[in-house]
């Protein structure tokens, strides 16, 4: 699964805000996007469409279905897939090589890496 850009704009606000009517979401997304209530509406309904998101009575209360968690493992995935060659070891090579990594960042990728090696 995948989420676009004006959906994960829509999952942002749910995730930072929980539960919350689709009046309320719409009205955020006007404020931070200038996005018309049609278009907030069309795109809640798409989000729920596609499980992203429940809408219930009373006042078409929206909630997450999908955590911010898993959106960021599908948009890794796809990275891995599309620009990697699914290869997640090129993923790595390629943040390690282009040494924006701070020294706190690269110990944090090797105790990740020594976990991962334990489970196996």
């Amino acid at each position: 699964m995948k989420l676009t850009e004006a959906e994960r704009r829509v999952m942002e606000i749910l995730w930072a805000d929980g539960t919350t009517t689709a009046k309320d979401l719409a009205a955020k997304l006007a404020q931070r996007l200038g996005w018309k209530k049609t278009t907030s509406y069309t795109m809640i309904v798409r989000c729920q469409d596609k499980g992203y998101l429940k809408r219930e009575d009373p006042g078409f209360r929206c909630t997450a279905l999908v955590t911010e968690q898993q959106a960021s493992e599908w948009a890794t995935d796809e990275l891995i897939e599309t620009t990697f060659r699914g290869s997640a070891d090129l993923l790595v090579a390629s943040l390690i090589g282009r040494k924006k990594l701070s020294v706190k960042q690269i110990d944090e990728l090797y105790r990740l890496l020594h976990e991962m090696e334990k489970e196996e």
